[in-house]
């Protein structure tokens, strides 16, 4: 019975790190924070707000991309619509 504990800790501990590693190597700026979404739809809107100005403070995120995703989580969406226009193909940093 002590063996079989063993490895289901060990396999608990492995997936632990492969899903630590796999959220390492993805972009940042797309995920939600996940315990958000547990809450219910208005503090995952409020989660999401607090994550973008993160994101702007530690300047991963320019000025027009911030004012986008504040103006969709006023609209309550999470996720903001891409840019339309002549320019919106150049990214700018």
């Amino acid at each position: 019975m002590g063996a079989l504990a063993a490895i289901v800790i060990g396999v608990l501990v492995v997936a632990a790190i492969a899903y630590d590693v796999a959220r390492l190597i993805t972009p940042i700026e797309s995920r939600c924070p996940p315990p958000a979404r547990l809450r219910g739809r208005r503090a995952a809107l409020e989660e999401a707000e607090r994550w973008c100005v993160g994101l702007r403070l530690r300047g991963r995120i320019g000025q027009a991309a911030y004012q986008r995703r504040m103006a969709a989580l006023a609209h309550g969406r999470r996720r903001p619509e891409p840019p339309r226009g002549p320019h919106s193909h150049v990214t700018r940093r």
